[in-house]
């Protein structure tokens, strides 16, 4: 593990996005006094989402991001499309009942094909690939249940191929797995390049996006809303809270009704060509069953990108990313001479039933957030959700049930309760394997 060539930045933009994505468009701090019909709280992918859906149907739309567009999870993520829930179908069904679940499951399902359709149509430079989703199991047991989850989707009409440990071999380059499922939906995108193209996307449509404009306080005016900034304040009559890992007290509840989880991700430089062939030659994105996963995809300029779970604060250093390595050499003993170059971190937020959540806490204002590190595509479909509801769909009709804030007990105490879930989980999957 040679120690990289050059150490990025110790900020939130080290990553490697930030060097490969297309530039950022101009996104001015809100400078006045403004008015708007709909006002949108967080410039990542459902807020993105919601304000470029708005603006294309002709609505007044502001929208209001504390730093830049892509700045939190939407910049920081494994770049992975994935489709489905956390949950497995069948649980999703029991939880929430025949049709509601079935709403539900339709809109994860359909969200890769929903978001490569929208990068299609508004010419998104982002490298997104279909190259689909490979669910891979390190033991029996989980090959045992990869097996029932396969079942189940292709019961719902999804092509899914089994793959045995041969096969998971030929797939990945590594022999660390005894099955899995590949997904066709599934694929791949440079997330910061996803969310700046939604934004200026949203922007071409007329849309007025603010970055630097934090909402600092919303207080009713009228028979509508009032959102403070630091560079001055904005009207509306519907608001729309979109701020998933990076919520705060803005709305009373809100922030303690998820947790903020760290995620971390390494990649290398460029790999040598032979190498490069031998790492997931399909160009599948992998993610590993478990209690712990790791989550990993090649790019198109032959770098890896390992991710997983890491240290659940600000990591800067190189050391708090070593597991990382550790374990992508163990996968790829090549990779022992490989150079990392980029390393990062950032947060998305969990929720505790491990389902989004949608909120209409007071008349016209609605939240969507808590995607469990399934947020590229579903977080671009939730987007959708809000600006449905915020242009007249009935909550009913929504794909996501709207369920009141509930604030998690103890909440302050997250760190340590997160801390402790993967150490146990990190010892669960040990015994496992």
């Amino acid at each position: 593990m040679p120690p990289p060539a050059a150490a990025p930045t110790p900020d939130a933009r080290r990553s490697l996005y930030a060097s490969t994505a297309a530039a950022a468009g101009p996104t001015p701090p809100l400078g006045s006094d403004a008015r708007a019909r709909i006002v949108v709280v967080g410039g990542g992918y459902t807020g993105l989402s919601a304000a470029l859906q708005l603006a294309e149907r002709g609505v007044d739309v502001m929208l209001l991001e504390a730093r830049e567009p892509g700045w939190g999870a939407a910049g920081r993520n494994g770049g992975q499309v994935n489709a489905g829930l956390k949950h497995e179908p069948w649980t999703v069904l029991t939880d929430l009942g025949a049709v509601a679940g079935a709403r539900l499951l339709t809109l994860a399902g359909e969200a890769p094909g929903h978001l490569f359709g929208l990068i299609d149509r508004l010419g998104i430079a982002c490298e997104a690939e279909r190259g689909g989703t490979l669910r891979a199991a390190c033991s029996d047991s989980q090959a045992a249940s990869l097996g029932r989850s396969l079942e189940a989707w292709r019961s719902l009409g999804v092509a899914i191929t089994a793959l045995d440990a041969s096969a998971m071999r030929r797939a990945t380059g590594s022999d660390r797995y005894t099955a899995g499922g590949l997904d066709p939906r599934g694929g791949a995108v440079n997330p910061l390049g996803l969310a700046r193209g939604l934004a200026a996307a949203a922007v071409r449509a007329g849309a007025r996006l603010h970055g630097l404009s934090p909402a600092l306080r919303i207080a009713p005016a009228g028979e509508g809303w009032s959102i403070a900034t630091p560079g001055g304040s904005v009207r509306a009559d519907t608001v729309l809270l979109a701020t998933d890992g990076y919520t705060d007290d803005l709305w009373p509840g809100l922030r303690r009704s998820i947790v903020p989880i760290y995620s971390a991700i390494v990649a290398t430089a460029p790999l040598p060509a032979p190498l490069a062939a031998s790492i997931v030659p399909t160009r599948a994105v992998v993610y590993e069953m478990g209690a712990i996963t790791a989550y990993y995809r090649r790019d198109a300029a032959g770098r890896l990108l390992m991710g997983g779970r890491g240290v659940q604060r600000e990591a800067p250093s190189f050391a708090d990313y070593h597991h990382l390595v550790r374990y992508a050499e163990r996968l790829w003993p090549g990779l022992a001479r490989a150079e990392w170059t980029h390393w990062w971190n950032g947060q998305f937020a969990l929720t505790p039933d491990f389902y989004p959540h949608f909120h209409s806490p007071a008349p016209n204002v609605y939240a969507a957030l808590g995607y469990s590190g399934r947020g590229v595509a579903l977080g671009v479909a939730l987007g959708r959700e809000l600006a449905s509801v915020a242009t007249g769909v009935p909550l009913a009709e929504l794909a996501v049930p709207a369920t009141p804030i509930r604030p998690i007990p103890l909440h302050r105490f997250w760190r340590a309760g997160v801390a402790a879930r993967i150490a146990l989980g990190r010892l669960r999957d040990a015994l496992e394997r």
